[in-house]
């Protein structure tokens, strides 16, 4: 999710010791494999990633019939034009960098909270819920 491995790292423990299972994409294409196969609750992006950037990976899940109700965020330090373009394909929330790991923690429990809800009231797709918890964030490249 982020080309700086300090704060990939920071984001990955900070998720995993709430209990979260965490898996990582290196950019926007791979993240499009790994969603089908893992199913996650979460997906976090950064906005510049190779290959597929963030805005048209977010914009890719939400076409697709399997993935469109899952809840997205972006983690970047996004211009007001990327933040609009992001609420136009679907978005549902952004943190803005630098960030307090609380807020990322707050963040993630409440995009998991809204489609928990969504589902209880039949508005979710195949794609949200599920006995584990996990969040997929995609970096940059090096990933661990």
């Amino acid at each position: 999710m982020d080309d700086n491995k300090v704060i990939r790292q920071l984001i990955r423990v900070n998720l995993e010791l709430e209990g979260l299972e965490v898996v990582t994409a290196a950019d926007g294409a791979e993240c499009l494999d790994v969603v089908h196969q893992v199913r996650p609750d979460v997906v976090t992006l950064d906005v510049v990633m190779p290959r597929l950037d963030g805005l048209r990976t977010a914009a890719r899940l939400r076409t697709d019939p399997l993935t469109r109700h899952l809840p997205l965020a972006i983690i970047s330090a996004c211009t007001q034009h990327e933040v609009e373009a992001g609420l136009d394909v679907g978005v549902d929330a952004f943190l803005a960098k630098p960030f307090e790991p609380a807020e990322l923690v707050l963040m993630v429990r409440q995009l998991m909270d809204r489609a928990r809800r969504r589902e209880r009231q039949g508005g979710g797709g195949p794609d949200v819920g599920g006995d584990g918890a996990q969040a997929q964030t995609v970096d940059q490249p090096a990933v661990p």
